[in-house]
């Protein structure tokens, strides 16, 4: 017999309907709501209503997401309840209130369908003889119970009241645990435990660990009570969740990332104090909120960190066989360059791993295949390639990176090119070096030296990483077309090799074996397309090309292919041969000829070379005399350099004008204009003195210049000819122009042997000391000294010349040509 809520003494009849719930449990004396949906359920609670007294067993089901639990997936305890009040909602489902009379366990299923119906036996509790124990027991539990209200947990408001008058120690657990909000398997137990001692210790620990619980809670909502914004909030409440996930034990996604790129760091095997360091900053990363805008750039560094190839590194290729064939299948000599690779091959072959990478340097005019040449390299030690543009460059960052503390800050370009290559031990190609600028943020040349420099980038520094990082095993490759303009010291930690401008010989060779067929793929064409004969390439190389290069050769025999293409695609089926005619008639008139060149020895007219970025380059020096004060105009947009040595060769003429065969009287009284064409063009530099020397003695004394001969040399005031620089360069340019005899000082004989046999066995090189020895080459005659100046008088002081000039026979002043001036006295 139990009591009911209005206090009747009911019967509970052994065999009743069963009704599953789900997610949660149901107590004595708990009055509760039920929503009942499946037809097995419904028809338990139809047949309670109407044979049974309104009486139905409750009990719950192991696994909340069955929807039709078989008898072993059902607790076998559970709770006799009333149905108090049933009404049936618009969607079939019915709502029902009812009340928990007495605990009792299953004895077996008379009935599985259409319903549930079980034989059950009454559970009756167990009474305990440890009264003050539970007495102590019950006042803890309503202490705990009334400090968890303090702490914000939501119970039913009259529990309290309810509490305290209530005396049985087992109704008092099953009301506390009822409130608690517990799990179905933690309610079980308790539902499951018949000792009234026993069921409170249990009640007692639930309470201990939700107390502890909200004490954590507590204390999280006091450290960010002050000023809360809506990111404090958010980490407030990621705090809270991760706080309970921890009590509870669920895993936490946020450490399961963070043990990910820990297992990276490790695989990465950096070097022990780069890995300290990675782990260091990734334990500051754990401890932040995971969407403030630090732990953002915290998570970029140690990603970075990790993808920078510490220990990675690609195998050289030590056949040297295989590397000279792939460099020789790639470009048409540079025998230099190519032995200089063969060597690091072989000392790296005998010395292994322990070696350090070269530092080398490219300088030579644009289009000779400096670049493409380190691409070569590349693929002849089997090596990642990464090329770098440095030109334009300002900021030192670009080099070294930024530092942390900048919004948007990453690594510099040398630690961005090792992750792109993925290996320890790439070819850089730092392009352009001479291109580099400097401005207030700093100079990139300075940068550079710990780059370039073999003796201290083992220890790289990046700002933005901050950690040393060797790079010893990588092979610099830098390129230049001035070699000048690259500052002293980072000039001095590199190995210079010089790449001079192609002859046309080597012009027409390149183009049949790397342009030609390169051009003829890329435009669609196949060898049965398009033929080009020897004719025909010569007439693109010498009428339309004079630069050093090949860029724009390649460029012609492109259009050349172009032109082809066309007549292909509209229907062409014959080979299409070029020829010189073809030539002609697809790129237009020869933009080069012959008659660039002079074409008879001239009087004050001499031929330079001069020697530029973009390789060796023809001079003309033109002169022309008037009446005046003996003064020297200069035009053509030179340089200072270039003004004092103009000035320095007509000092030298004045003081030595009688050895030359000039009246000094008539020298005073004349100006001479010295004027260098392409006056669009800066030119600057010593290396014209004997050149425009040459072309005023030639303008004053009447007697042409050769216009076979070139020069180079730098004048003194005494007449000695000093060494230039780029003497392979204007020998080139002197080929391209037909001329075969080219003065150089003496000083410079040594220069020779760099310049390749067939160039020597092309060009006269007249080596010589002074200007007396200029002349005799430059000029078509024999100068004649005036009579009054006995040869070899060497050593008389200018003033003694002149005194000696002025005795001499003055010529008429209306003469207008200062030639017949210069005729030596009878």
């Amino acid at each position: 017999m139990v009591t009911n809520y209005d206090g009747e003494q009911i019967e509970i009849p052994s065999t009743l309907p069963m009704l599953p719930v789900r997610d949660i449990v149901v107590f004595p004396y708990m009055i509760i709501p039920l929503f009942v949906g499946r037809d097995s359920s419904i028809r338990s609670v139809e047949e309670a209503l109407t044979k049974t007294d309104k009486l139905i067993f409750l009990s719950s089901q192991k696994n909340i997401a069955d929807e039709q639990p078989t008898p072993d997936g059902i607790y076998e305890t559970g709770t006799v309840a009333m149905i108090i009040r049933m009404r049936k909602l618009p969607d079939g489902r019915i709502k029902i209130l009812t009340q928990g009379l007495c605990k009792a366990r299953v004895k077996k299923f008379t009935q599985t369908q259409p319903f549930y119906e079980v034989q059950v036996d009454q559970i009756q509790e167990l009474q305990t003889d440890k009264k003050s124990e539970c007495e102590a027991l019950m006042r803890t539990i309503k202490e705990q119970l009334e400090r968890m209200i303090s702490l914000g947990k939501v119970l039913a408001p009259d529990i309290m009241m309810v509490l305290e008058d209530i005396q049985d120690p087992s109704r008092m657990a099953d009301l506390v645990a009822s409130n608690l909000g517990l799990k179905v398997s933690l309610a079980q137990e308790v539902l499951e435990t018949h000792d009234a001692f026993a069921k409170l210790q249990k009640i007692n620990e639930l309470l201990n660990k939700e107390t502890e619980v909200l004490s954590i809670q507590a204390k999280i909502r006091s450290q960010t009570k002050e000023e809360i914004t809506k990111s404090q909030k958010e980490y407030f409440l990621r705090e809270q969740m991760k706080q309970i996930k921890s009590e509870l034990g669920d895993n936490d996604p946020k450490s399961e990332e963070m043990n990910e790129l820990r297992e990276k760091i490790l695989a990465a095997k950096m070097p022990g104090n780069v890995e300290q360091e990675t782990l260091k900053q990734l334990q500051r990363l754990e401890r932040m909120h995971p969407e403030s805008s630090e732990a953002s750039m915290m998570r970029t560094y140690v990603e970075w960190m990790i993808d920078t190839p510490w220990s990675k590194a690609s195998q050289d290729n030590l056949d040297l066989d295989h590397a000279m064939e792939i460099l020789d299948d790639d470009h048409y000599k540079l025998e230099k360059i190519k032995e200089r690779i063969i060597e690091f091959l072989a000392v790296r072959k005998l010395k292994g791993n322990n070696m350090k990478g070269p530092i080398l340097c490219f300088s030579g005019p644009p289009g000779v295949g400096k670049t493409s040449l380190g691409k070569s390299i590349a693929k002849a030690l089997g090596r990642e390639f990464v090329r770098i543009s440095l030109g334009g460059v300002k900021d030192e960052a670009e080099i070294r990176g930024h530092r942390r503390t900048y919004v948007g800050a990453l690594p510099g370009r040398i630690i961005q090119g090792l992750k792109q290559a993925g290996t320890n031990n790439p070819v850089f190609i730092l392009d352009e070096l001479d291109k580099m600028g400097s401005d207030y943020k700093g100079d990139p040349s300075a940068a550079l030296l710990e780059v370039l420099d073999p003796e201290q980038n083992y220890a790289f520094r990046d700002h933005y990483l901050n950690v040393a990082i060797d790079l010893t095993n990588v092979m610099f490759i830098t390129t230049c077309n001035a070699l000048e303009q690259i500052p002293a010291p980072l000039r001095d930690r590199m190995e210079v090799i010089q790449l001079s401008g192609y002859t046309q010989e080597e012009k027409y060779f390149i183009s049949r074996r790397y342009l030609i067929p390169k051009q003829v793929t890329e435009n669609g064409l196949t060898p049965e397309q398009i033929e080009f004969t020897d004719e025909g390439i010569q007439a693109i190389v010498e009428n339309y090309t004079r630069e050093a290069g090949l860029r724009n050769l390649e460029r012609l025999v492109g259009t050349v292919c172009r032109k082809t293409a066309r007549f292909v695609a509209e229907g062409k089926k014959d080979i299409t041969v070029i020829t010189k005619e073809v030539v002609a008639k697809f790129l237009g008139p020869a933009v080069y000829s012959r008659e660039d060149e002079q074409e008879k020895d001239e009087v004050g007219i001499s031929t330079g070379l001069a020697w530029t970025s973009v390789g060796g380059e023809i001079l003309y020096v033109e002169t022309a005399t008037t009446r005046g004060k003996g003064g020297m105009l200069l035009t053509g947009q030179l340089g200072d350099v270039m003004k004092e040595s103009a000035q320095a060769a007509l000092g030298l003429i004045r003081w030595r004008a009688a050895d030359f065969g000039i009246n000094s009287d008539v020298l005073s009284e004349t100006d001479i204009h010295v004027h260098f064409p392409q006056g669009a063009v800066p030119k600057d530099g010593p290396s014209a003195g004997i050149t425009m020397a040459t072309a005023i003695i030639s303008r004053l004394t009447g007697i042409p210049v050769r216009k076979d001969v070139a020069m180079t040399g730098e004048i003194t005031l005494t007449g000695r000819v000093l060494p230039i620089g780029g003497l392979k360069e204007k020998s080139l340019a002197a080929m391209r122009h037909g001329i075969k005899t080219i003065i150089i000082p003496e000083k410079n004989r040594k220069d020779l042997e760099e310049i390749p046999e067939e160039y020597r066995n092309a060009l006269n090189f007249v080596p010589v000391k002074s200007i007396d020895e200029v002349l005799e080459v430059a000029l078509s005659q024999k100068i004649k000294p005036l009579a009054s100046i006995l040869p070899g008088a060497g050593g008389e002081s200018s003033e003694t010349r002149t005194s000696k000039t002025k005795k001499q026979k003055p010529v008429a002043a209306a003469e207008p040509a200062v030639a017949k001036a210069v005729k030596p006295a009878a």
